[in-house]
């Protein structure tokens, strides 16, 4: 469920619609609802609850300090992936205790700069960074809280792209070199390897890769805690999905279910890091038809807003639903349309013989669930400015990140002194 609907004709966010939100603030613009991100956060909270556990939200999902904020304020965590995320996460108010870093290219100053913020845990996904770990934290007299993340080599049945437990994949260690890997873990100085971490992909639609992964995951934890570690933590990861289509995602209160069953007589604190669950159809991207295009054997629906503002159709295929942002009389035609963005590649394409109904230009689209993996992924190419972003909160709203235009970002370029005048 989400709260982008149509109330007199118009599709609104909350209590706003968003064809006054395209008059002020001008297209392609992000759309975020207060209220979809808190109720998601809250169902999910709400299938762990009697677990001692922490939810951090994967900020690589949406990284805008607003959405990360509104989030925090109910309590969550959060999951970073780099230093500007963790950046990210303390302007929003996440407590460095709840914050998690991930990732398998962390650098020394970005570990530095987690040890000196005093985060929960550091997610190490391979001996060298162990190792690189250790020295910066024994230089600094300090102990790193680390879950080490295994691989459990089980196929996640998601997009190649997105999958992230199989053997083939870059992350993690190999499931069954945990014994060794711990106990050399146990020798480093600066090192407190007290958790174990998993996370086996994206947009998952099916518990079972899950139960597989978390069993082996219980399975390692015994076994380490049987050669006297002090296996207390557990990083289970994110990836539940959600329907972009016609997809059936499991709901959070059977992964919940799941995830006690299956962990929860260990006793550990279980952190999950939930991202385009939350996310994902908590947004839309707007944007204003150009032009409409008949070619030899189909319709162009031409927009504003391109592969740079979202990138997921041309990376993934992603399906994304696009619909009008008048509403369509529910007898209305529907007939087939590619629509495309202005960029010059053909892969700047949102669908593809899509069923709509008759656009002209100057027609507002919106283009749903993509809260997620949306902005954050948004790029200047071809010299286009940044899209903004807007989060609305009941009949309220604000610009949460305002459109960089091409002359500010163009502002980075240097000449060298023998191009100057």
């Amino acid at each position: 469920m989400d709260h982008f609907t149509y109330k007199d004709g118009l599709l609104s966010a909350e209590d706003v619609n968003l064809a006054d939100l395209a008059d002020q603030i001008g297209t392609p613009f992000y759309c975020y609802s207060r209220a979809t991100l808190e109720r998601h956060f809250r169902a999910f909270d709400d299938a762990l609850a009697g677990l001692d556990h922490t939810i951090c939200y994967a900020v690589k999902a949406n990284g805008n300090v607003a959405v990360i904020k509104t989030l925090a304020q109910l309590g969550a965590g959060a999951d970073v992936v780099s230093g500007g995320e963790l950046m990210r996460a303390l302007k929003a108010g996440v407590p460095p205790s709840k914050i998690v870093f991930s990732g398998v290219g962390k650098t020394q100053t970005e570990m530095a700069q987690a040890l000196d913020a005093g985060i929960y845990q550091v997610n190490v996904e391979s001996e060298p960074e162990l190792v690189a770990l250790s020295e910066v934290a024994a230089g600094k007299g300090v102990t790193a809280h680390v879950a080490i993340r295994i691989n459990p080599d089980v196929d996640a049945k998601t997009h190649a792209k997105i999958t992230t437990g199989r053997a083939e994949n870059k992350f993690g260690i190999d499931w069954d070199r945990a014994p060794e890997v711990y106990a050399r873990a146990r020798d480093l100085p600066g090192i407190d390897a007290g958790g174990i971490a998993v996370h086996i992909g994206s947009q998952l639609l099916d518990l079972e890769p899950y139960r597989r992964a978390y069993e082996r995951l219980r399975d390692v934890a015994l076994g380490l805690r049987a050669q006297g570690h002090d296996i207390r933590r557990l990083d289970l990861g994110g990836g539940l999905g959600i329907p972009y289509n016609d997809e059936q995602a499991p709901p959070p209160a059977e992964y919940g279910a799941m995830v006690k069953d299956i962990v929860g007589p260990l006793g550990c604190h279980v952190t999950v890091e939930p991202g385009r669950l939350i996310a994902g159809n908590a947004g839309v991207l707007v944007t204003r038809v150009l032009y409409a295009k008949d070619g030899s054997t189909r319709r162009f629906v031409i927009v504003d807003a391109a592969m740079n503002d979202l990138l997921r159709p041309a990376l993934y295929d992603a399906y994304h639903a696009i619909v009008p942002v008048t509403e369509p009389a529910a007898d209305a035609e529907r007939h087939p349309v590619d629509v495309v963005g202005p960029i010059c590649e053909t892969g700047d394409t949102f669908a593809v013989q899509r069923h709509l109904p008759a656009v002209k230009p100057g027609d507002l689209l919106a283009i749903r669930s993509a809260g997620a993996y949306g902005a954050v992924m948004a790029s200047t190419y071809n010299g286009r400015p940044l899209v903004p972003e807007v989060l609305v909160s009941g009949g309220d709203h604000a610009v949460v990140r305002r459109r960089v235009e091409a002359e500010e970002f163009m502002a980075f370029d240097a000449l060298p002194p023998w191009l100057m005048d």
